[in-house]
């Protein structure tokens, strides 16, 4: 069972890895859309870790609702709608209990992918946070299925979102405002899936024994 101290865990890890990041991921948008991905995305996880930090205890709904309308409140640009929606749909499959099996958590997480594919209309290829995203629930969805333990399972999924995101480097855009710049957007990485990668890793560490957490992004 995933605790929803865990979860709480879990957010405050990726605000801490975002703002770490966030000069890295500028630089990352800056190639290919509006340089201000890492700024936004940074200061909305530290907004949702400081409100969960003065409201403790949440059950796993409460706690991604609150999460998602954080992030919709105080994230600017296209990805605070995505992220914020991400959350709000991971609530509405999971109820008001305090723990969640790996296979609730991997529902939540498909409700929440599904959220940005409904709003952003972008599909795996699309050089965007899908990119990251669909791979790395379908390599946890096997692993739960094998019956590996979650801490297992949730690593093998933030290694997989490595892989994905790495993967948008060779293709071009067709959605979001990278999607403007046609064949130049080729040989970048895109931001989203970059964000995307690094709060599923958070994720990961989370759950894993101190050993196995990893490093900063390079």
């Amino acid at each position: 069972m995933i605790t929803t101290a865990q979860l709480e865990a879990w957010l405050q890890r990726a605000a801490a890895l975002l703002d770490e990041n966030r000069e890295y991921l500028t630089e990352l948008d800056a190639a290919i859309g509006d340089a201000d991905h890492g700024a936004n995305i940074a200061r909305g996880f530290s907004a949702v870790a400081q409100k969960l930090a003065a409201q403790p205890g949440q059950s796993a709904s409460a706690l991604f609702k609150t999460t998602g309308m954080t992030l919709m409140s105080s994230v600017g640009g296209a990805s605070g709608m995505l992220y914020g929606n991400f959350f709000l749909k991971a609530a509405g499959v999971v109820g008001d209990q305090d723990a969640l099996r790996g296979d609730e958590l991997l529902a939540a997480l498909e409700a929440g992918r599904d959220g940005i594919v409904q709003r952003g209309r972008a599909a795996l290829g699309d050089k965007t946070m899908i990119d990251a995203w669909t791979p790395a629930l379908l390599v946890l969805k096997a692993a739960l299925a094998a019956g590996q333990p979650a801490a297992t399972a949730f690593r093998a999924c933030a290694t997989a979102a490595e892989q994905g995101m790495r993967d948008t480097l060779p293709l071009q855009a067709r959605k979001g405002r990278a999607s403007y710049l046609g064949e130049r957007s080729v040989g970048h990485q895109d931001p989203g899936a970059t964000s995307s990668y690094l709060i599923l890793r958070a994720l990961a560490d989370t759950l894993a024994a101190p050993s196995e957490v990893s490093k900063t992004i390079s």
